[in-house]
């Protein structure tokens, strides 16, 4: 049973930083394309950054440039780094494994942009 675990959000102001962590257990992580989405209330979930197994990397347009997605496979754990964080980038945040993301979703991490 593959479990997702994510960590790291919290309350920052605009132009902040923060960085997510999603620690997956029951999979061979190191073969797995790994993907960050989020959800904002009354919006559907949005696909944010990927990464592949040899590190390439996939970004949507409105984080490009902002938000840095990176892996550890000793640590079977993939981060989003984000910065320069505005108010639209408030949603709760979930990791899964990509482009299918059919693991159990996790509980996910909530991340607020607020003055």
């Amino acid at each position: 049973q593959v479990q997702l675990v994510e960590s790291g959000g919290g309350l920052v102001q605009p132009g902040g930083s923060l960085r997510l962590s999603c620690r997956v257990s029951g999979s061979i992580f190191s073969i797995d394309s790994m993907g960050w989405h989020r959800q904002a209330p009354g919006t559907q979930r949005e696909r944010v950054a990927a990464i592949h197994s040899d590190g390439r990397t996939n970004y949507a347009d409105s984080v490009r440039g902002r938000f840095t997605i990176s892996r550890d496979n000793a640590k079977n754990t993939v981060y989003l780094q984000m910065n320069n964080l505005k108010p639209e980038d408030t949603a709760h945040y979930y990791c899964n494994n990509w482009p299918y993301s059919d693991y159990p979703w996790g509980q996910g991490t909530q991340v607020t942009v607020s003055s």
